[in-house]
């Protein structure tokens, strides 16, 4: 599925939550934590709470409720303060805990996991159960309404045990999820998954009350579908559904049953805006107190901020236009943006060239007006196998310029391709419809001028841009991929060279648009190998040292063939006024932030 989870480009100079396409479908970096045996979760101290009003935000369109349902950001954070899952990455960092499990066993063979669930309670006063969580999972691999039924099925996800008919479709009751008793619940898995507590972590694998909505077999359900998603929402979460109005305005309010930390606000408003300049009016006007900012009304030189040891930069912003100073936090994501090329389509010589004139530096700076991080590597620094610092001495070793364009090592090697400026060779660079990636195609266009390439740069819808590459008809393109855990082996599947196989795609092959697995070279044989011993070495502590050398070892033969080019990751900032105090958020990404733990001064 792969293909089908590319980050739209669209959006790539824009960091504000209208624009942050919430896809939830990429894996990650590093695994940066491990499971083995049981673990326990570090319970949020509960207390009474209090009351400071609400907490505004902005938001741009949801879509649904219905944790199995919502794919974008929008709807993805409002669900996030209303239901709650297994696990779940705190504040967006990057390191998973246990949320309404309370502890994990996991059998020797790693196929096995025992949850013993919290007492909790839902917002129409009911108790959680086991049933409840085997209820849920049903509905995600069953339900007709389940966008993401291939997260709890999938090979490359948690792959949970199941049947299917005939027709391929799920045979209802046949998934590998029991309820042993009231607080536990045990899912049974086809294959180890070192990332399986990670992968739980997501929204679609929330609890919601059996029988709420009757879209699987076995229940009618109190509510209609359509009902359920847009107007009785009902979890665990530490607020409650208000209302939703899809084109003007969201709102929940604190639940104070709540099992962990009550809120300390009344709750959370979201105001819908999609118009960039009715967004940042809004913000001016002081009628949001946590918001973003759009690149047309940002300025990087008012930003006066301190790193720290999470590598996020934190600090103040301002004066902005109504006078007032900011917080700010800005943060790198787990995104890493791209160029590609189709192995078999543009000779290894050309690919190398074009590296040598790529200066992220530029890019980033000039045409991404600073609001990303140069990538070097696919995966970013966040989840880099080893961490950061592993990444840094990694990079110190990279084959062309890092920061820099060596337009005589480019010439020699397209030379060596048997072009030059008399007789260039004809590349063309496909992006999404996207300004900014067309601009980045003028500037490598520019920087490969009198080399002996000549660069076509091509425009093209995101559907139109999807279908050719799993035609194998793209030379050269611009991509993003996105991730929404931390799971090395879902950043890199899409680099196994088997598993880019255009031709099986979209069905047998799941990869990037790369077709690798025809490139008769060392570093094609070296990442087929690197990512065999990923699979071999399932297990998520003690095969971890193996799988992060692999995923290492593919890092470098993406470099030594150049069949794709990282070019920046996505640094997402948030601005309040200093009236609100909120925690950074982590690399996982804002839209994770619960605001329980928010308070508001005035």
């Amino acid at each position: 599925m792969g293909h089908e989870c590319l980050v739209s480009l669209e959006m790539a100079n824009e960091i504000d939550q209208s624009r942050r396409t919430f896809l939830k479908t990429a894996g990650a970096g590093a695994a940066v934590a491990t499971f083995a045996g049981c673990i326990t979760d570090e319970d949020p101290s509960e207390d009474d709470g209090g009351d400071e009003g609400m907490l505004n935000r902005i938001n741009s369109t949801m879509t649904s409720l219905d944790p199995i349902q919502s794919t974008d950001t929008a709807s993805g954070e409002v669900i996030n303060q209303i239901y709650e899952g297994l696990t779940y990455f705190p504040n967006g960092g990057a390191e998973v805990e246990n949320l309404l499990a309370e502890e994990v066993d996991i059998s020797d063979d790693l196929l096995t996991y025992t949850f013993t669930l919290k007492e909790a309670e839902y917002h129409d006063g009911t108790e959680l159960t086991a049933d409840d969580f085997v209820y849920a999972f049903r509905r995600l691999a069953e339900s007709e309404n389940s966008e993401r039924a291939n997260f709890i099925l999938g090979d490359i996800f948690l792959a949970i045990e199941h049947e299917t008919d005939d027709d391929g479709a799920v045979v209802p009751e046949s998934i590998g999820a029991e309820a042993v008793d009231d607080r536990t619940f045990e899912i049974t898995l086809r294959s180890a998954n070192p990332n399986a507590l990670d992968l739980l972590s997501y929204d679609s694998f929330s609890a919601i009350p059996e029988g709420i909505v009757g879209d699987i077999e076995g229940y009618d359900g109190e509510y209609e579908h359509g009902e359920f998603a847009s107007e009785v929402a009902v979890g665990t979460g530490p607020f409650e559904f208000d209302s939703w109005d899809p084109d003007a305005e969201a709102e929940v309010s604190t639940f104070d049953d709540y099992h962990g930390s009550v809120a300390n606000i009344d709750g959370v408003h979201w105001q819908i805006l999609e118009d960039d300049t009715a967004h940042f009016t809004y913000a001016m006007n002081r009628s949001a107190d946590v918001f973003s900012i759009p690149t047309a009304d940002y300025d990087q030189s008012l930003i006066d901020a301190e790193t720290d040891d999470e590598g996020r930069e934190i600090g103040e912003y301002g004066p902005v236009e109504n006078g007032d100073m900011l917080d700010y936090v800005g943060v790198p994501q787990l995104s890493t943006y791209y160029f590609a090329f189709n192995a078999p389509s543009v000779p290894v010589e050309i690919r190398q060239a074009v590296a040598y004139v790529l200066n992220r530096e530029d890019l980033v700076q000039d045409i991404f007006q600073g609001r990303g991080e140069e990538a070097v590597t696919f995966t970013p620094p966040g989840a880099f196998p080893g961490g950061p610092e592993r990444r840094d001495e990694f990079i110190e070793d990279y084959p062309y310029e890092l920061f820099e364009n060596d337009r005589d090592a480019a010439r020699d090697l397209i030379e060596q391709a048997g072009y030059d400026d008399d007789d260039p060779y004809e590349l063309t660079l496909t992006t999404y419809e996207s300004e900014v990636f067309q601009e980045a195609g003028r500037y490598l266009r520019d920087n490969l001028a009198g080399l002996g390439v000549d660069l076509q740069l091509e425009e093209t819808p995101f559907a139109t841009l999807q279908e050719q590459g799993e035609n194998g008809n793209l030379e050269f393109y611009s991509l993003g991929w996105t991730w929404s855990w931390p799971a090395a082996d879902y950043g890199m599947f899409g680099f196994e060279p088997e598993n880019t196989n255009t031709s099986l795609m979209p069905g047998d092959a799941s990869g990037y648009y790369l077709d690798w697995h025809e490139e008769d070279s060392d570093a094609s044989a070296m990442a087929q190998e690197a990512w065999e011993t990923v699979e071999a070495n399932p297990e998520p502590e003690e095969g971890q040292e193996a799988r992060n050398e692999a995923y290492i070892d593919m890092e470098q033969a993406i470099w030594d063939d150049a069949v794709m080019l990282p070019l920046y990751h996505e640094i997402a900032e948030q601005f309040n006024y200093q009236h609100v105090d909120i925690e950074p958020f982590g690399t996982m990404g804002d839209y994770l932030q619960r605001y329980n733990n928010v308070t508001l001064d005035e």
